[in-house]
């Protein structure tokens, strides 16, 4: 059964920001392993009491809306074999037109997963393997380390752990070798750790799995998901192109100024090159669906095999190294990301954080739940927040709730091997290559901290500096990120140490910092 309600309600982006993946959005986390959740958990149904935790629910959204300066929200639950598909505002401040179950929005890096369904498909056709070197399907792969170029593995492409830097964001133009053009100018990316030894979000890494794609199948990246997983799945709102959709009801991107959302034109492009790691435009309605087919058998809704169940359950297995992105993560298995909660039951899960364009999307297949919330403002984040990385979604819908996190005060002498300086590299869409620097210092027992360009990466704020970040240890090397007024967002953030044992990285939103001193 559907239920469907229809309703009217009523910062600028930082590169950084862009494409930041899950939204509940490194050292090994010890979690259990994620090879069989289907097999011995105890099912809870939605509670007796579903309607008003649909009732909460919308409260929660109708509140953020107003609170966070959200014009437009569609949501989707699937819950007990139900689905629940509400729209909340609207598409548009300016041309204002209700948001509904059809409304389309980017739903940015949650692209990363149909990418990896289609490289699943292959898998399951035996046209690739997930052991398999880069360079089986692209003999010319190659970045800027050669042991790396020549080791590093499809599986490591999916699961964020190839180590070079990933947040290459640049424009190769529309043409149908958009996608090849980024490759091959890879060969500029540092590389920041080995192949498979640490997570770290990687939007390159899902673009390089999107030309081997194109390699094996002889088709342009879009095609070919195209005809291997939107067609065959009846997702006839979700699109790559904006002249795919036109007539169609969109959500414009929103930016927010002074409390007030403000339509941002061009906040809504994408570049082609990148099309694999986060251009999808859906609508709630095709994301529940999508959600069907993993939580099912691998058939599509007519009945067609499509996938084995074996391959769908493999995504969200064998994860990789663990860490956070915003929330704890166990790793991340086939571009699904698997997080433990503290009923031994796993959390399978992505997101997408577009200019205006702010996403969420978790399931728990023991459970047979699935929740999608599409937002088309900035503030969107703070909703998705509350929705997916704290656990009211997930406690009241499906009985679990997160691994407990209470911040501890801690010594000068426990604070003491987090402190000093940490750099990334940092890349913009042109391609210039620059340095972002934290600071981090005890300070009440807990650490406190300075972001800033540095492009000579000597950036090192004294003792009087007003913090703009800090971070609140909930136990070894993990903890709570702290907002410039020094208190939780909501988010996680931790620490990664080297072979000597000693704090190596810092890994804020999934994107590594060296420690330099």
């Amino acid at each position: 059964m559907t239920t469907e309600v229809f309703a009217v309600g009523g910062p600028e982006v930082s590169r950084r920001a862009v494409l930041g993946g899950a939204v509940a959005g490194l050292a090994v986390l010890v979690s259990p392993a994620c090879s069989s959740e289907e097999s011995t958990s105890t099912a809870t149904s939605v509670p007796a009491n579903a309607k008003d935790a649909f009732n909460e629910l919308d409260a929660k959204i109708d509140k953020a809306m107003r609170d966070y300066a959200i014009p437009g929200v569609a949501v989707g639950v699937i819950a007990d074999g139900d689905e629940y598909i509400k729209g909340y505002g609207v598409t548009n401040v300016d041309h204002p037109t209700p948001v509904d179950g059809d409304t389309l929005f980017r739903i940015g890096s949650t692209t990363k997963t149909f990418t990896g369904t289609t490289v699943m498909r292959l898998i399951d056709e035996d046209r690739v393997d997930l052991e398999a070197p880069i360079r089986q399907y692209l003999p010319d792969f190659a970045v800027a380390d050669p042991d790396a170029s020549a080791t590093a593995t499809v599986r490591q492409l999916l699961n964020h752990t190839s180590g070079w830097l990933g947040d290459d964001l640049q424009d190769f133009g529309r043409g149908d070798d958009a996608i090849t053009k980024f490759v091959a100018s890879m060969t500029r990316l540092p590389q920041k750790t080995p192949p498979g030894a640490v997570f770290a979000y990687n939007n390159a890494g899902l673009v390089v799995a999107g030309r081997i794609v194109e390699a094996v199948t002889g088709s342009v990246y879009e095609d070919a998901v195209q005809k291997m997983l939107l067609d065959p799945l009846e997702l006839s709102h979700t699109r790559f192109f904006s002249d795919q959709i036109i007539g169609q009801n969109i959500a414009a991107s929103h930016n927010v100024d002074d409390g007030k959302a403000v339509v941002d034109p061009g906040f809504w492009f994408f570049s082609r090159s990148c099309n694999p790691t986060g251009s999808l435009i859906s609508s709630v309605r095709d994301q529940l669906r999508y959600a069907r087919f993993h939580l099912g058998d691998g058939t599509t809704p007519k009945g067609d095999r499509l996938m084995s169940k074996d391959s769908l359950i493999a995504m969200r297995s064998n994860p990789g190294v663990g860490g956070t992105l915003q929330v704890e993560l166990t790793g991340v298995g086939v571009t699904w990301m698997l997080r433990p909660s503290a009923e031994n039951e796993t959390i399978v899960q992505h997101g997408g954080t577009w200019a205006g364009q702010r996403s969420g999307f978790f399931m728990v297949p023991s459970r047979n739940f699935a929740m999608t919330v599409l937002t088309n403002s900035e503030g969107g984040g703070k909703l998705l927040n509350e929705l997916f990385a704290e656990d009211w979604s997930l406690r009241r819908f499906a009985g679990i709730s997160n691994l407990p996190a209470t911040p501890q005060k801690l010594s000068t002498a426990e604070l003491a091997p987090y402190e000093g300086v940490y750099a990334t590299d940092d890349i913009d869409q042109s391609g210039t290559l620059g340095t972002v620097v934290i600071h981090f210092r005890g300070k009440d027992g807990q650490l406190v901290g300075n972001m800033s360009d540095a492009p000579d990466g000597t950036y090192l704020p004294d003792e009087q500096t007003v913090p703009n970040l800090g971070l609140a240890l909930y136990k070894t090397d993990y903890g709570l990120d702290l907002g410039p007024d020094l208190e939780p967002t909501g988010t996680r953030s931790n620490f990664v140490r080297g072979s000597d044992g000693n704090v190596a990285w810092f890994s804020n939103h999934g994107r590594l910092y060296r420690h330099l001193q």
